[in-house]
């Protein structure tokens, strides 16, 4: 697995973690996090950094994310979207709209393959739908 691969994964726990937490401060969760997640304690050094980088990165825009999928998901408000699914998203609406050196399909082939791995039978099929839109907003812009 590749190091962006497993730094997607990680950060998708670590945003899990966050929010079954409610955590409001994304330093002080990174920090308590960073004591008590094994699984990142044992990632090399790149990925780590990478995947703590985005968490900061990610929770410091998610209303703004949150609001971009929810106006492609037609019926599903995004707080109703299952944990999993509506994290993946948030991830690659991030990297798509502010990562432009990492090509848009493999943005879009990552997720979908973490939200088959992590989510819900559905899962796939649904954060591939929405990342179709977002993925064609940014190229159309």
């Amino acid at each position: 697995m590749g190091r962006q691969r497993k730094s997607r994964e990680v950060l998708l726990q670590l945003l899990f973690q966050a929010e079954a937490a409610g955590a409001f401060d994304p330093h002080q969760m990174l920090q308590e996090l960073s004591k008590s997640h094994e699984h990142l304690k044992t990632q090399k050094e790149d990925v780590k950094k990478r995947a703590c980088d985005l968490f900061i990165q990610i929770m410091g825009k998610k209303e703004e994310l949150d609001q971009w999928i929810g106006s492609v998901s037609q019926n599903w408000h995004v707080g109703r979207m299952g944990s999993i699914d509506r994290n993946v998203l948030r991830v690659a609406a991030y990297e798509l709209k502010y990562c432009p050196d990492v090509p848009g399909e493999v943005i879009l082939d990552e997720a979908i393959e973490i939200a088959k791995r992590y989510g819900s039978e559905e899962s796939g099929k649904f954060v591939n739908g929405i990342l179709d839109k977002l993925f064609n907003e940014v190229r159309a812009s």
